[in-house]
């Protein structure tokens, strides 16, 4: 039986060493040793026997076995082979609800079919975000998520029109979701230690998202010309935006007009109705 004490650092090396495994920065793999932290997690994610939970980055399974104990519905996502091979062969072998999943979850996750009920994961610092963001375009929409980011990740999802962290991210996060910084996880937490705090930030759906249908492609596209360069104004980046600059200026001025804007604005002081408004107004500028 598996019995790894995960929150050991000298047998968590003895077990890395044992299957002559090394800690890959690219991956940037960091065991998260504090059991306080752990269990904060998994209140956040409140697991369920039958509940489908997608973990990403499960490393050795500190936070794995406490789900797979809940009797949740375990699908892992890991990338290394070596920890895999530990996960599928030792670790969870005789575990019916778990499930793991072998390769990059930037590629893996979108193979899935379905969305699951919650998703969890401590994201590497480097790929974070994208794994966020590529989910939500994608509409991989669960009721709850909870992942373990860079603190300064987690500031940008949780920030607002006006904050210094806000940017076309927040705006992306924020469409579908209520987030919300549940605590700060300080780097001896982890071993290795990491150079940087990091934070879990759970992410609770809205009743309804923000912008819905055939207007939110339209709309993610304007949030990035608008947030493409922040020194600039939102109507220098609507002009030389390719998807933006073909609508003429006369247009976009009418557009800017019908928001209540005079486009000398900068992208990271609009809120949420303001980019909806402009949004709108470039539709019916550019409608037949």
């Amino acid at each position: 039986m598996w019995s790894l004490n995960y929150s050991s650092i000298s047998e968590i090396a003895k077990v890395l060493s044992s299957h002559e495994l090394a800690m890959t920065k690219k991956f940037g793999q960091n065991f998260l040793i504090s059991p306080e932290a752990r269990d904060g997690i998994v209140r956040l994610i409140a697991p369920m026997p039958g509940m489908s939970v997608w973990e990403i980055g499960p490393g050795l399974g500190a936070i794995t076995h406490l789900l797979v104990r809940s009797g949740a519905d375990v699908t892992a996502f890991e990338i290394d082979h070596g920890f895999a091979s530990i996960l599928r062969d030792e670790a969870f072998r005789d575990d019916a609800n778990f499930t793991l999943v072998e390769g990059d979850a930037l590629k893996t996750i979108f193979s899935m079919h379905g969305c699951p009920d919650r998703v969890v994961g401590n994201l590497p610092y480097n790929v974070g975000s994208q794994i966020i963001a590529r989910m939500i375009e994608r509409s991989i929409l669960p009721s709850v998520m909870v992942f373990t980011l860079q603190k300064e990740v987690g500031e940008r999802m949780t920030s607002g029109p006006g904050d210094a962290e806000y940017s076309s991210f927040s705006v992306l996060t924020q469409l579908d979701y209520d987030n919300e910084i549940a605590f700060i996880i300080k780097p001896g937490s982890f071993y290795p230690v990491p150079k940087v705090e990091s934070a879990v930030v759970v992410m609770r759906r809205k009743d309804r998202s923000l912008v819905e249908g055939e207007e939110r492609s339209r709309f993610l596209l304007l949030v990035r010309a608008l947030f493409s360069q922040r020194r600039k104004t939102i109507r220098n980046n609507l002009l030389s935006s390719p998807v933006f600059s073909s609508i003429g200026k006369d247009r976009i001025e009418k557009a800017f007009d019908s928001a209540s804007l005079s486009g000398s604005e900068r992208a990271e002081t609009l809120s949420f109705d303001t980019l909806i408004k402009l949004s709108d107004g470039l539709l019916s500028t550019t409608a037949p």
